[in-house]
C-alpha cells in the first residue's frame, strides 16, 4: 500500500499511507510471492526483460506482474495526452520530492523531508519484486502527476477487503497547485483506470482507498466511474474502498 495526497483537489487523495514508513510491516512489498514464481522470474531476468520507449530495459519482474506497464504507451484524455513513465530516481527525485513537501500533500503522503525520504520510498518499489510501479504522469509532455500502479491482490490491503485475483490499485498525486481543484484528477483517474483494464486483460477491477474523511476525493472517484464499495479499516485510517469494474465501466 502506498500513501496519499491531501490536497484540496479531490482527485489527489488516492492511497493508504503506510508505505511511507520504511519500518512498517504493512509496506506494499511486505507480502512474499511464492518461491517457485520468484525463481522463474530470476531465471528469465536476462532473456525476458522488456524495454520502454526510451530503450531502457525494464526488469522482467516489473513487466510480468503488471503486464509490462512500461510499454503501455500514452492515452488520449479530454485534458490532453497522458503518458505514464516509470520513475527514474536519479532524474525525477527532485521534482517528486518537491511535490511531497507541499503542505497539502505531506499530511497524507507522509513523505515530507529531505530527498532521501522520497528516494527510499521510490527505491523500495523499484527494487522490489514488481508488484508496484511508481510512475511520472506526463500530460502533453509536461510532468504534472505522480502515480503508483500496484497489484492490490498481492498487497497487504488484500487482508482488509475481499480481494480478487489481479485486482489492480492506483494512487495519484497531482503536483502543480494550478492543476488541482478543477476536476482534472477525475479525468485522469478515469483514463488511467480504463488504461489498466485495457492493458491488463486478466484484471477485472481497479481499486483505490481514499481517506473516508476526504469527501471531495470520494466524489472525484465517483465522477471517474468508480463505485463506493465499503468502508475499510486500514492500519492508518478508515478508507472508502472505491472500485471500477470492467463489466460496468461502459455504464459509469
Amino acid at each position: 500500500m502506498a500513501p496519499t495526497d491531501a490536497s484540496t483537489d479531490a482527485s489527489t487523495d488516492t492511497g493508504t499511507g503506510t508505505a511511507s514508513d520504511p519500518t512498517s510491516n504493512e509496506d506494499t512489498l511486505e507480502l512474499r510471492l511464492p518461491d517457485d514464481f520468484l525463481a522463474l522470474l530470476s531465471e528469465d531476468r536476462d532473456s525476458c526483460g522488456s524495454r520502454n520507449e526510451a530503450g531502457q530495459e525494464t526488469p522482467p519482474a516489473h513487466g510480468e506482474l503488471l503486464d509490462h506497464l512500461a510499454d503501455w504507451g500514452p492515452v488520449v484524455t479530454p485534458a490532453g495526452t497522458l503518458h505514464l513513465v516509470p520513475v527514474r530516481v536519479e532524474r525525477e527525485l527532485p521534482l517528486i520530492s518537491r511535490w511531497m513537501n507541499d503542505s497539502a500533500v505531506a499530511s497524507y503522503w507522509k513523505l515530507a523531508g529531505g530527498e532521501d525520504v522520497t528516494a527510499r520510498h521510490l527505491r523500495a518499489q523499484l527494487g522490489g519484486d514488481g508488484r508496484s510501479m511508481p510512475c511520472l504522469g506526463l500530460l502533453d509532455g509536461t510532468p504534472m502527476s505522480y502515480w503508483e500502479i500496484y497489484r492490490a491482490d498481492l498487497d497487504p490491503i488484500a487482508r482488509h477487503y475481499p480481494a480478487r485475483p489481479h485486482d489492480t490499485g492506483i494512487h495519484l498525486l497531482i503536483g502543480p497547485v494550478a492543476d488541482r481543484g478543477r476536476g482534472l484528477g477525475s479525468t485522469l483517474l478515469r483514463a488511467v483506470a480504463d488504461l489498466v483494464l485495457d492493458r491488463r486483460p486478466s484484471c477485472a477491477r481497479v481499486v483505490a482507498e481514499p481517506d473516508l474523511r476526504n469527501f471531495p476525493s470520494v466524489s472525484a472517484f465517483l465522477s471517474a466511474g468508480f463505485r463506493f464499495s465499503a468502508e475499510v479499516d486500514l492500519p492508518d485510517k478508515r478508507a472508502a474502498l472505491m472500485i471500477r469494474d470492467r463489466l460496468l465501466r461502459d455504464l459509469m
